[in-house]
């Protein structure tokens, strides 16, 4: 059996949307592991609930599993984190050809970053997706937009080297 995959474009937001449409939620998450650690191993706390997430890999395709735990457990793990977190506020909503985007606005010392990224059936699609005009420069292969580096190092500056 293949270990699941999650294929994702990720881009910077050049401009807000109507977010009508859009579901809202609030996410706090922290990282297990350290930065020089290959695998990423996340707590993720969500208005629905506690997951421990484990990702690997490099790219638009990477390795993801997910496990469901009990507030306990999460709290349990929690402190593990500390120094590794981000807080953002997701709003979730349809674009064409059924496919769904993320938008997060990230709080705290992320802010004012905003970023969206979309999930795709397959790589082709990923590679056949016209973003949005509201979509900004795709970050999907810059490793200084993950998540786990936005924890640990914190944003990019404007004038910073692209390529990541």
């Amino acid at each position: 059996m293949a270990d699941p995959v999650e294929i994702e474009r990720k881009f910077l937001v050049a401009r807000m949307p109507d977010l009508g449409d859009a579901r809202r939620s609030s996410l706090r998450q922290g990282y297990v592991t350290r930065p020089e650690d290959s695998v990423e191993v996340r707590l993720r706390q969500t208005d629905d609930g506690h997951v421990l997430c484990l990702k690997s890999g490099e790219g638009i395709v990477r390795g993801e599993r997910e496990v469901t735990l009990s507030a306990a457990q999460f709290d349990a793990l929690w402190p593990q984190t500390e120094g590794r977190r981000i807080e953002k506020t997701r709003w979730t909503g349809p674009l064409d050809d059924g496919l769904v985007y993320e938008l997060d606005v990230f709080a705290g010392d992320l802010a004012p970053l905003v970023m969206v990224e979309v999930e795709f059936p397959s790589e082709e699609a990923a590679a056949r997706f016209v973003p949005p005009a509201w979509f900004g420069r795709d970050i999907s292969d810059d490793k200084r937009f993950r998540n786990k580096a936005l924890a640990i190092a914190g944003a990019p500056q404007p004038d910073d080297d692209a390529d990541g």
